[in-house]
């Protein structure tokens, strides 16, 4: 019952030495890719391919979107200027994707052609992106310290002992009990209390988003 609550903030507070700082709008956009993918793999029963998300996510319109399924679906050709506009859509995620995913260079472009921005105008930092999904741990990360917030510092510090948030290793009661000088039974007790706090669904939700 608490497995997610462990991932969550393992991944939250782990070591991420060199993690760039991307806007706000690139988080929450990458985000949304990467929700609609799961999405569609349950949709679909294979992983979709970027056309398809194309499709799904807001870079077009839903009349366009559906234009484009219904011509697919008989077999008839695509209005060349909708299909310019899938095609564009299809170019942006794949340079978002290859943001959030790929190491890459301050000055790789995003875009095409005259179009092209380097990728370092997009952030606030003069190093190289490290290959991790910065978007949804920084996301994530504020959302851990949103809901340890309800905590007691005492609460918290026994849920990092006992999962082994800090150092990786799960503490038993008895070793935790014996670092606060309290019995087993009242450590016990005050995680029992901590994880109440956290399983209430309004605490919960936020992390199951990023974890389902």
């Amino acid at each position: 019952a608490t497995w997610w609550i462990r991932q969550a903030v393992s991944r939250a507070i782990a070591d991420q030495a060199r993690t760039i700082r991307i806007p706000v709008h690139m988080f929450e956009t990458i985000n949304k890719i990467v929700k609609k993918q799961r999405e569609l793999v349950q949709q679909l029963g294979h992983e979709p391919s970027v056309e398809e998300l194309a499709l799904e996510l807001d870079f077009m319109t839903p009349e366009e979107a559906d234009k484009i399924k219904d011509a697919i679906k008989d077999d008839r050709q695509i209005d060349p200027m909708l299909n310019r506009k899938w095609r564009q859509a299809v170019s942006k995620i794949r340079d978002i994707l290859r943001i959030s995913m790929d190491p890459m260079s301050l000055e790789t472009p995003v875009g095409n052609n005259d179009e092209a921005t380097e990728f370092g105008d997009f952030i606030k930092d003069d190093s190289v992106v490290e290959p991790v999904d910065a978007a949804s741990k920084e996301l994530l990360r504020e959302q851990i310290r949103n809901v340890l917030g309800f905590l007691s510092d005492r609460e918290r510090e026994v849920l990092e002992m006992r999962f082994g948030l800090n150092d990786g290793k799960d503490h038993t009661l008895e070793e935790v009990g014996k670092s606060f000088g309290v019995t087993r039974e009242r450590i016990r007790q005050i995680e029992a209390k901590a994880l109440r706090k956290l399983r209430h669904p309004s605490r919960s939700k936020s992390l199951r988003d990023y974890l389902s």
